[in-house]
């Protein structure tokens, strides 16, 4: 996991990540319909959490953090999301390794969620990377719009996304996605971008 470290003075961000920062701290969120028709005969959760963490992986500012009190951005993160336990209706959140190769990615994802699925801890993995960014799914609702209210003193600067319940329209299947980012890494043409590549 490595960690680049931006000079904030020279950086071509700064006046933009110091108002967004400082002045007026600012998260945002955008709910979007993702067209996943074909995807129909995968298993959603492992593949969306893999096509989210290969789209994020691509776009630096979805990369951006804070490490201690330096600004940077690291080569490559991996996805925590949420497992859900039927008996307790609690849930855990839990991580795996990233892998560009989906069955190897697959096969992690099957390890990870076999050993914790009746789980009662909030996080019963005794290790979280730094380098990780949050999954979740809602599946029991659809949703026009989602977001999430998050203190951390306005510096968590990693995306979040929240998965609604799959509906159809027009011969589609829809997927709501909540995408939610910081504004002082991430502007509407990150997010556009991100949306683009990712369906």
């Amino acid at each position: 996991m490595a960690f680049h470290a931006i000079d904030i003075e020279k950086w071509d961000r700064s006046e933009y990540f110091k108002h967004y920062l400082n002045d007026i701290n600012c998260s945002y969120s955008s709910t979007v319909n993702m067209d996943i028709s074909n995807l129909r005969g995968y298993k959603l959760y492992p593949v969306m959490i893999w096509l989210l963490t290969k789209t994020v992986n691509a776009i630096e500012q979805f990369r951006t953090a804070f490490q201690g009190n330096l600004v940077g951005i690291y080569d490559s993160l991996h996805p925590s999301f949420t497992i859900f336990n039927d008996e307790t209706k609690h849930f855990s959140s839990v991580w795996t390794e990233f892998s560009n190769n989906f069955s190897e990615f697959y096969g992690n994802y099957l390890q990870v969620t076999e050993k914790y699925r009746h789980s009662n801890c909030f996080e019963p993995q005794n290790y979280f990377p730094e380098n990780t960014f949050n999954i979740s799914m809602i599946p029991w609702f659809t949703f026009s719009s989602f977001n999430l209210n998050i203190n951390h003193g306005g510096k968590y600067l990693l995306p979040i996304f929240t998965m609604g319940k799959i509906f159809e329209m027009s011969g589609k299947s829809l997927l709501p996605l909540s995408i939610q980012v910081h504004h002082a890494v991430c502007d509407g043409y990150h997010v556009g971008l991100f949306v683009r590549n990712l369906q």
